[in-house]
Formats: structure tokens, C-alpha cells, sequence
């Protein structure tokens, strides 16, 4: 089994590139009308200097092109020595595929640079974006070949959010930091489904305390996703000078996107990709042992050498993931047909153990919210990784120290209010369900009066389990999300962030939903 390594000390930011795939729609949108335009872009984005002698290739027009996305602290015109870059993701844009690509590379992955063996994000401060590129190609996936660097500043993310309305998140449990009581940055959020803006979307983003490299990867692209299906282009298109230029400002690019030639080739791509879904491709990621140490040196001179707390993988498992990626996706006709199709079953239970009484405690806990409250009768079965059971504010069992236990009051299990778009306000409540707490895994059971929120929209195909429809939203073939709706409220069961739960654990929890006494 692998290990598991305990967090480090040291603030090091964490930045998600939503935004430059918001903004890429938004550009390429824009740019349709007319070259005057795409001009007008290429001096938005040279707010910026290009990146010098990036590893690019500029593909054929219509070509796929897979792009290099990195978020960073680093600002132009400055060494990359004190720089850092905590995430390091693949983007894949085919015309021929139903489906955006992204495959984040953990920043913990163990490489060789000119100085020895190290973390792949050190590969950015040793030598920038163009080192980062090299070790990309000669150790992780031979024969990538990247057509552009997006080098995102964390700088401008809360203004980018801001501007495009702020983001509805399914936030999975409760973040809780205070940096007076720790060496790490400041978080304060609660567990379940609302609106994060600025310089909390980036805390929420950013997080890396508690959790796997893994996790973190799929807390990025899960916030990319929430953001591009919340905003199309029409939507955007209001504050396509505002984002722009926010764009320009914080994001470094290589110099094919400093032309209008190599604008208008991505832009051509990009503009017919508007509809295709974002499919997470999981990096197959095996943690090493960390921590502990041997001493060097003698008498006073002896010191503690601490085992890094490296990632590494399979040669083979890299390489078939990098095919995974740039593979398309093919809208089969079996596919299209159930897209927003509907089909019926027997609830699955296989994985999962009977759990009522605890589960009903939750529900009772919440008290009278104005709309019936569903609990789950179904948990998922301990094994030697997992072992279930809901997070509760009176046992403590999910706070995490040093945190004072009073921060945790009320999250577990929560009731709130979510403010909808406009002037609505809807009660809410939310139940979490933790799996392994240093693994950073945690699901979750979501009800709200609001019966349309943003993330039930375009599930992927619906059914009828134990007389329920319900919708069944996928993320690469994983079902993310199971929801059903009554009359006064919407409900689901919100997968891991990495959707450590399978396909049918996920419908049979849903299918299993009881109204509390």
C-alpha cells in the first residue's frame, strides 16, 4: 500500500488556471469578429512579455494542440530562483474529440535536474518554464510535445473570479486555518454547495495542508470545471475588456500567442470546443515514504536529514496515462444517445453496508429547515484504506488540530443558507462523510430549496432507482455526482474530489435517500 506523506511546513501558493480556460473562450468568442479584434487581444496580452525561448511548437491549422498551464508566483521580469509553481496541468483541445483533456503532473514527482534528484516543481525555479518542459519530455512523458505556456501569476486570480461573477463550489468539508496558530496559510470555509469569489476561491484552490498531491490536482480541475460549465461564452462576453485585460496582466504566454497568426489558430480551435466537456485524466501517482530521518554528522555537528516526501510512478502507467490524453474522446452514437437519456434499475449494493442509525441522527440533528431533510440508509464498507463515518461537530472526529474544536461547530452536519443568483436565498444543509482524512477523501450529502443551482445543469444521461430519477453527472467515466429533485428541493450525493466512490457505490447511496421523521 502506498504511504502516505505528512504535510511540510512553509506557505507555498497554490494557483488554478480556471480562469485562462474561461478567458481562452472568452477571447476566442470575441475574436470572431474580425482581425481588428485579435489585435486588440495580442495588446492585452502584451501587457506581458513573452516567455524567451519556450519549447513550443506552433501545430497546423485545426491541429489539436496541447497546452502547458502553470500556476506560479512569478512575476515577469524576475529570477525564478525565489520562484514557485504549485500547478503544473495538460490541457488537450481536439475538434475531433466530445471531450477537453486535463491531466495535472503532481509537483512532488520525484525528477533528476542538473543538481541532483529533486521535486518536479523545483525543475520551474531552477530554470523556469523551459527546464520545466525539458524534464517533462525526458522523464515523465516521452514524446509530449507542448504548442503553448500559459505561466498564470496567482496575483490576478481573485480580480479574474470576481469579474466573472464568482464561482458556485461544492466545497467537500471544512478548511479551517489560522496562520497566528500555524507556518501556513489562512483558510476559512464551510462544508457544501455556494458561491466562492476572490480570495477565497483562491484559499479553496490553493490548499495543500491536509491532503495528497492527488486530491489537490483534483480540487483544481474540479474548480475549472464548476467555473466553465457556469459560464458559456455568450455570458462572458460583457466583461470581455475587464478579463482581458486581467488576462494580460498575470498571464505569460509564449510568443505565438504575442501574434495575431498564432492567436487565430487557437482561437479556431478553441471556439468550436465552447460545448465539449472537461475530462480528468488521474495522473497514476504512487506516494513514497516521508518523514522520520537519519542523522548525519557527529557530536554537535550531527543533524536530522528528513526523507522528502517524494511522488513517483510507474514508467509504463505515465505513458499510458499521456495516451489516455491526448486520445479523443469519439461521441459514439450509443453515447449521444444516452446523453440526457433515460434508463431503470435495481438500486447496486455491492460495497456498501447498512447504516441507519447514524445517519438518521445527522438528519435529526439539523432540526426543522422548511423542506424535508434525506438521509442515506447505505454507507460505504470499511476496508484497509477506508473507514467510513460521518464527520459530527460533537464527537470531533473531523476536526483537525491544532485547530480549536469551536471552529468545527455546526459544519458537521451544517445547516446554511445558499445565496442563489439575483436576491434568492435558499436553506441548505449538508452532511459529510469522511474516508481517510490523510488521504484528504471526503463525500458528501447535499439538500436545497433551490431547485435549478448551476451544478445540476447537462447531467449526463438520468434513472429510475427505487421509484427515484435520478441524474447522473460523469467526469471521465466516474460519476462525480448523483441528484434528484421533489417539489420543494434538490438533493445529491457529491463524490471525493479525486470520485474515490464508484459508479454504483454513488447510485446506491443516492437510490437509498430517506426523508428523517
Amino acid at each position: 500500500m502506498s504511504l502516505i506523506p505528512k504535510t511540510r511546513g512553509g506557505a507555498l501558493w497554490r494557483f488554478v488556471a480556471a480562469a485562462v480556460i474561461v478567458i481562452g473562450f472568452t477571447a476566442a468568442a470575441t475574436a470572431v469578429a474580425g482581425l481588428l479584434k485579435v489585435k486588440d487581444i495580442v495588446d492585452d496580452i502584451n501587457l506581458t512579455p513573452a516567455l524567451k525561448n519556450a519549447d513550443v511548437r506552433l501545430p497546423s491549422p485545426g491541429a489539436p494542440q496541447t497546452l502547458l498551464l502553470i500556476g506560479s508566483d512569478h512575476r515577469a521580469g524576475t529570477s525564478y530562483a525565489s520562484a514557485n509553481t504549485d500547478t503544473m496541468m495538460l490541457v488537450r483541445i481536439d475538434d475531433s474529440s466530445s471531450t477537453i483533456n486535463m491531466l495535472s503532473i503532481p509537483r512532488d514527482l520525484r525528477v533528476q535536474l542538473p543538481d541532483g534528484t529533486a521535486k518536479l516543481n523545483a525543475a520551474y525555479s531552477e530554470g523556469g518554464p523551459n527546464l520545466l518542459i525539458r524534464t517533462l519530455k525526458t522523464q515523465v512523458f516521452p514524446g509530449l510535445v507542448v504548442n503553448h505556456i500559459l505561466d498564470v501569476n496567482f496575483g490576478g486570480f481573485a480580480d479574474l473570479v470576481n469579474a466573472i461573477g464568482c464561482v458556485y463550489t461544492d466545497v467537500d468539508h471544512r478548511y479551517y486555518n489560522n496562520t497566528l496558530q500555524t507556518d501556513y496559510s489562512s483558510i476559512d470555509i464551510q462544508p457544501g454547495y455556494q458561491k466562492l469569489c476572490g480570495t477565497q476561491a483562491l484559499e479553496f484552490v490553493r490548499f495543500r495542508h491536509t491532503d495528497s498531491d492527488i486530491v489537490r490536482n483534483a480540487r483544481q480541475q474540479d474548480f475549472i470545471r464548476w467555473a466553465k460549465d457556469q459560464f458559456g461564452v455568450g455570458q462572458l462576453l460583457g466583461q470581455e475588456s475587464t478579463l482581458l485585460k486581467i488576462f494580460g496582466a498575470h498571464v505569460q504566454t509564449d510568443h505565438y500567442l504575442h501574434t495575431t497568426d498564432g492567436l487565430i489558430n487557437l482561437f479556431d480551435l478553441v471556439i468550436n470546443a465552447d460545448g465539449h466537456t472537461l475530462k480528468q485524466i488521474p495522473f497514476p501517482a504512487i506516494f513514497l515514504p516521508c518523514g522520520g530521518g537519519t542523522v548525519v554528522g557527529v557530536g554537535t555537528a550531527a543533524v536530522v536529514a528528513q526523507t522528502p516526501c517524494y511522488v513517483t510512478a510507474n514508467p509504463g502507467a505515465m505513458e499510458q496515462a499521456y495516451q489516455h490524453f491526448i486520445t479523443p474522446t469519439q461521441a459514439s452514437a450509443t453515447t449521444s444517445s444516452k446523453k440526457g437519456g433515460h434508463h431503470s434499475g435495481k438500486a447496486p449494493t455491492a460495497g456498501l453496508t447498512a447504516d441507519v442509525s447514524d445517519a438518521r441522527n445527522q438528519a435529526l440533528s439539523l432540526g426543522k429547515l422548511g423542506f424535508p431533510v434525506y438521509y442515506p440508509k447505505l454507507l460505504p464498507a470499511a476496508t484497509d484504506e477506508w473507514q467510513p463515518e460521518y464527520c459530527s461537530s460533537l464527537t470531533g472526529n473531523c476536526d483537525e488540530l491544532p485547530n480549536p474544536g469551536y471552529e468545527y461547530n455546526g459544519s458537521y452536519p451544517r445547516r446554511y443558507e445558499i445565496h442563489g443568483r439575483g436576491n434568492g436565498v435558499y436553506p441548505s444543509y449538508r452532511i459529510t462523510v469522511v474516508l481517510n482524512s490523510a488521504l484528504g477523501e471526503y463525500y458528501g450529502i447535499q439538500g436545497t430549496t433551490w431547485l435549478h443551482p448551476p451544478i445540476l445543469n447537462n447531467p449526463t444521461q438520468t434513472s429510475t432507482i427505487n421509484g427515484k430519477q435520478l441524474m447522473e453527472f460523469k467526469n471521465g467515466g466516474h460519476i462525480s455526482l448523483v441528484a434528484w429533485r421533489t417539489a420543494s428541493g434538490s438533493y445529491w450525493v457529491s463524490n471525493t474530489l479525486a470520485d474515490a466512490l464508484s459508479n454504483n457505490e454513488m447510485i446506491g447511496i443516492a437510490a437509498s435517500l430517506t426523508p428523517a421523521p
